[in-house]
């Protein structure tokens, strides 16, 4: 599963790691972490110090390490206060049984328990103890009390412990805790946006990359998009809050995070999907595929054998997709794309009003910087005469960041208001 890490790219997670074996994996997890985008800082109680150096967490974490109550080098000496403010979701793991217990009890004898008191931020525990520990009425007590003051626990896996015996009390793996770290603050983000975003609410389907059409069971006619473009579009638009059904063509992409993927090959069977969300209810319609204008007419039930140096095939034309969208009676917001070699703006804009679209992006593919292949794009945008809003150019850029633009042009455009004369 693909993610925006911008979403997470400012975040910031203090990991507390507590005294028992497990704290080699935190060593792992604030590499995973990092490699996610977080920003992290570690805090270790005196006995995490028993297993594992501070060092290591500064070679991993690139901040300092944070060990004492009253640091000498902090604002005022109150570091606690400021890591406190810092954070935006502590992460405790491993949360050793007595550091659960300080929790429960609300002591603040020594660092970690005195950030937990002063902390507004989320606080989750991950514990790992032997197993019969773990299952001890006053640890199970203390953990109620704890959830109940709105801790997230993330509960051991059972397994072999170090100490031989067999049970719950493992912690998860470091990739698992950084993956529903991930998570969670992909599922605020996406809260946020489907309130507040630029396309809160609003169903968006977006048609990316080839179409095939066959000549025979093996061969096909196609064209060189690789669906970078739409599948950008497709991302930006769930960021922006929209639900995202994302017809495919055939492309090797993971599908974006939130989005609803449906795989089609030929032009036929994407105007047939395509129909088919409309009637399911669709407010904006963004044809970024490369369909084919042409398929063969009659396509051979066999593998089609070498005879001659000739091979004629009979070919007719496809319907346009986009234009046939736009003339139905419950139409959505219509956006074209225009992949031209050669008087972009010119067939763009002509594509605008034959087309009868909303909103059309245009660019040069024989340019080897931005073309099918590439990681960057630059394009012009025009919109409708009703909507008197002037051509954009959109510099050359990454295409996550074309994409966001494009949302930010179709936000423009819907929230027009022609004023009165």
């Amino acid at each position: 599963m693909s993610f925006d890490l911008s979403v997470i790219s400012n975040k910031k997670i203090i990991l507390a790691v507590t005294g028992g074996i497990a704290a080699y994996k935190s060593a792992i997890l604030v590499r995973r972490l990092k490699d996610f985008g977080f920003d992290v800082r570690v805090v270790m109680t005196k006995g995490a110090q028993a297993f594992i150096t501070p060092l290591t967490f500064q070679a991993l974490s690139g901040n300092p390490v944070h060990t004492e109550l009253l640091d000498p080098e902090a604002e005022a000496g109150m570091g606690h206060i400021e890591l406190a403010r810092w954070a935006d979701l502590v992460l405790v793991a491993p949360a050793s049984c007595d550091t659960i217990a300080k929790f429960s009890a609300g002591l603040a004898n020594d660092l970690l328990s005195t950030l937990y008191l002063a902390t507004k931020a989320p606080v989750w525990i991950a514990p790992a103890m032997n197993q019969q520990m773990w299952a001890a009425k006053a640890t199970q007590r203390n953990l109620n009390t704890l959830v109940e003051d709105g801790v997230h626990v993330i509960m051991p896996e059972a397994g072999s412990q170090a100490c031989g015996d067999v049970g719950l009390g493992r912690m998860p793996e470091p990739e698992a805790l950084a993956q529903q770290i991930m998570d969670y603050f992909h599922r605020a983000q996406r809260a946020i946006a489907e309130k507040f975003g630029m396309l809160a609410g609003k169903r968006v389907v977006v048609t990316a990359g080839p179409t095939r059409e066959a000549i025979d069971p093996v061969r096909y006619i196609s064209n060189h998009s690789t669906g970078k473009m739409g599948f950008a579009i497709a991302a930006a638009c769930y960021a922006a809050g929209a639900k995202v059904t994302l017809l495919a063509g055939p492309v090797s992409l993971d599908t974006p995070n939130g989005v609803r993927r449906i795989n089609v090959s030929s032009a036929i069977k994407m105007l047939d999907e395509s129909m088919h969300q409309l009637e399911e209810g669709c407010d904006i319609f963004i044809a970024t595929a490369a369909v084919a204008d042409y398929r063969v007419a009659e396509v051979a039930e066999h593998k089609i054998k070498k005879a001659g140096d000739e091979l004629n095939v009979s070919l007719v034309k496809n319907p346009d997709i986009v234009a046939t969208i736009a003339q139905q009676t419950k139409r959505p917001f219509m956006v074209g794309f225009a992949a031209e070699t050669r008087n972009v703006e010119e067939y763009a804009a002509g594509k605008l009003v034959a087309k009868k679209l909303d909103m059309i992006a245009c660019n040069d593919v024989s340019r080897a910087d931005i073309g099918f292949a590439s990681d960057e794009n630059a394009m012009t945008v025009f919109f409708a005469d009703q909507y008197q809003l002037e051509k954009r150019d959109l510099e050359k850029a990454s295409k996550q960041d074309i994409a966001q633009q494009l949302v930010e042009a179709i936000h423009d455009a819907l929230h027009y208001e022609i004023e009165p004369v």
